[in-house]
């Protein structure tokens, strides 16, 4: 049977509500009520003479021959998307991809990375977003997130990048720092945390270091944060590897005697399941693949990270004033 454009809106209401099967939240996307979105379901029903969803009281729930559709609806509007997005950038000679991630790998890991990305391809303009709130990948939203976590997520395409560890750090002028000659002495000194899900008790555990149950005495929510509170000697601060390197290899902190405790989580790149990349998404999550390669086989190499990188920072002055927080949130 041909399909009459007037019923085209339709099959992009109901891919939207495919996706969330959930009428309420497909109408919040598409910035329509959740009637309307249910009338177009309605008429493309009878259209094609097929029920599409199952109604009960807690919501909807795709059949068989819903989900067939929703199906070959999203493929057919991830080629449309694909060819629109192809055909814009030819027309402008620059694509734009917009990237969230958190602060904290951005400062330390990607930036300095993307000279080398942008010398190689000068026709992709990246809009980084950094935020530690998990981003809502709708139409208005961004093309990829680069997450930390332990994927995958639901309605998400994650690819994995690379494996982290966790392993006490401090400055090398922290006073009491050259008592400290294994695991068992850090409870001694001064503790930084952040808001991550494993922490001092774990490290303390995979160190054999008992009857330490010593609370933090300051905490961040962002792990850029406590690590620049570590360089200038607030305490010892429980670094993630690929946040920490910089600053080891600057001297601005060192690593403490016991053992690296490997993350349970690692670093994803993700884009929306039902949404495939733009050639220059594509080229972006290609690319950070091949950085992230090179740092996991400098890490079990012994060589540690490959270059330098978030900006040299300056000791505070005397007289009292206050370091900068550029690294910010």
């Amino acid at each position: 049977m041909p399909i009459r454009p007037t019923v085209l809106p339709a099959f992009a209401v109901f891919a939207a509500a495919a996706r969330h099967q959930n009428f309420a939240h497909a109408a919040e996307e598409l910035h329509l009520t959740a009637s309307a979105v249910s009338h177009h379901v309605r008429r493309l029903e009878t259209t094609l003479g097929v029920t599409l969803f199952q109604r009960h009281a807690r919501g909807v729930v795709l059949t068989a021959q819903g989900r067939a559709l929703a199906d070959a609806t999203n493929a057919a509007l991830a080629d449309l998307d694909a060819v629109s997005g192809s055909l814009l950038s030819r027309d402008k000679e620059i694509a734009r991809v917009r990237v969230t991630t958190l602060h904290s790998l951005a400062y330390c890991w990607l930036i300095p990375r993307l000279p080398g990305f942008a010398a190689a391809h000068p026709d992709v303009h990246l809009d980084l977003e950094t935020s530690i709130a998990l981003a809502r990948f709708d139409d208005a939203g961004p093309d990829l997130g680069i997450r930390h976590g332990p994927g995958p997520w639901p309605g998400l395409t994650a690819h994995y990048l690379m494996d982290d560890a966790l392993f006490p750090v401090a400055s090398p002028t922290l006073p009491g720092i050259r008592q400290v000659t294994k695991p068992a002495h850090i409870p001694r000194l001064p503790l930084i945390s952040d808001v991550g899900l494993q922490g001092w008790p774990d490290w303390f555990r995979a160190a054999d270091v008992h009857r330490a149950n010593v609370p933090a005495s300051h905490s961040f929510t962002d792990s850029t944060d406590a690590m620049l509170a570590a360089v200038y000697g607030l305490g010892v601060a429980l670094a993630r590897r690929h946040i920490a390197a910089p600053y080891i290899e600057r001297g601005e902190l060192i690593q403490l005697p016991g053992p690296t405790l490997k993350a349970r989580f690692a670093y994803y790149v993700v884009h929306p399941a039902h949404r495939r990349p733009s050639p220059a998404a594509t080229t972006f999550i290609d690319w950070l693949r091949r950085e992230a390669a090179k740092e996991e086989v400098a890490a079990s190499s012994g060589r540690g990270t490959s270059r330098s990188a978030a900006p040299p920072l300056r000791a505070p002055a005397a007289g009292g004033d206050r370091p900068s927080r550029r690294a910010g949130k």
